[in-house]
């Protein structure tokens, strides 16, 4: 399999002269259902007795009498041990721009290639790709096509892509295969990327952590009845991640999606300004984005965030003392540019995904003051 840039290099298409793939051939949320080929034993989980095992991978901590599957859907009991059904299954190949994930201080205007699987260990009612992401629960077929880590990486590498990001769904449902790839991409001089709701266990996180360069988290909300009610988890261990991912050097970049009534309130903009201030720091990037009802999954009757509500979380923002927030899924606003935070010249021009850069090897050119930009040598 090879991956092509199209002209806009957003999408995965397929090399003309090469022999099509299944997964070239569907869509990715109408691909076909594949027979199992690969499992793989679990990393880390524990046996317990009767057979019982407890799941290691993320904060949920599953215990999985036999047969049974995690809240993931991808992560099974069989006979006493536990596998990733969805180790080395494919469903979605994608070349995206970097800023796509968001990451807007983390190699600017480059492209990465982009993998997932199925399953999630949330179920955000708000999903936009809960085809793959809830595709598989209870216990439904897991689909993809089987791609080796080796030829992961080769497809990176054939293609001039300086980084692999693991998106599209939680990526720490498919541990296994993501830390396969990440030890291959560095010994390539790859750069691995995670785009995660944070809802790792410490385990986890810390498995991960010598091969993983950057990290865009969703803190979604800032209380567990939100969490609870909207996405089927808990706040305090993506708080935990965000904390232990910024305090072992891996470069961390926050999204919020202000949901109208659910996750917009002034309050919660303000605490989660303050938890990035105090505790990841003022140069960590605060993205928050415009929710959009109609591609949601399970909440189609909410408007989209008016503009208002989202110029207040950046204030708040500002006044909490953040040095880069950035106002996603509206174009026209100059709040996607970065700006010196010193001297407030403009540094980069983000247009859609036409980035045009004024730094000068990650300074201001004007001031000279440190952008905090992840830059490749």
């Amino acid at each position: 399999m090879e991956v092509v840039q199209a002209k806009n290099k957003n999408d995965y298409i397929p090399n003309p002269n090469r022999k099509k793939s299944s997964i070239q051939k569907a869509h990715i949320f109408g691909a076909e259902y594949f027979k199992l080929k690969y499992m793989k034993e679990a990393y880390l989980y524990k046996k317990l007795n009767s057979k019982k095992v407890q799941c290691r991978a993320c904060a949920h901590y599953c215990v999985l009498a036999p047969g049974k599957r995690g809240i993931c859907g991808v992560r099974e009991n069989i006979g006493g041990k536990l596998y990733a059904l969805n180790y080395g299954k494919v469903i979605a190949v994608s070349v995206d721009p970097i800023e796509k994930k968001p990451f807007f201080h983390f190699l600017p205007g480059s492209y990465s290639l982009s993998i997932a699987t199925v399953g999630c260990n949330f179920c955000c009612k708000n999903c936009q790709n809960w085809d793959i992401s809830q595709g598989p629960k209870p216990d439904k077929p897991v689909r993809g096509e089987n791609l080796s880590p080796e030829e992961v990486v080769q497809m990176a590498l054939e293609n001039n892509l300086p980084s692999i990001s693991y998106t599209y769904v939680e990526p720490t449902i498919f541990l296994e295969y993501a830390l396969d790839i990440m030890k291959l991409a560095k010994k390539a001089g790859l750069k691995n990327n995670f785009i995660s709701n944070g809802f790792m266990s410490k385990e986890s996180a810390k498995l991960i952590i010598p091969y993983l360069d950057a990290n865009s988290i969703d803190i979604k909300g800032f209380s567990d009845e939100f969490y609870r009610e909207n996405c089927g988890g808990r706040l305090k261990p993506v708080l935990e991640t965000a904390q232990l991912m910024k305090e072992s050097g891996v470069w961390v970049e926050i999204t919020t999606l202000a949901i109208p009534t659910l996750s917009d309130s002034e309050e919660m903009f303000k605490k989660i300004s303050e938890f990035i201030y105090k505790e990841l720091g003022s140069e960590t990037p605060w993205h928050i984005s415009r929710f959009s009802g109609a591609i949601s999954w399970k909440l189609q009757n909410l408007p989209d965030t008016p503009i208002e509500t989202l110029q207040k979380a950046w204030q708040i923002g500002e006044e909490a003392g953040l040095k880069y927030i950035y106002i996603g899924n509206v174009p026209d606003l100059s709040s996607e540019d970065t700006f010196c935070p010193q001297c407030g010249t403009l540094v980069i021009k983000r247009t859609n995904y036409i980035i045009r850069r004024h730094d000068i090897a990650g300074k201001c050119p004007k001031c000279g003051e440190d952008l905090n930009l992840i830059l490749n040598p």
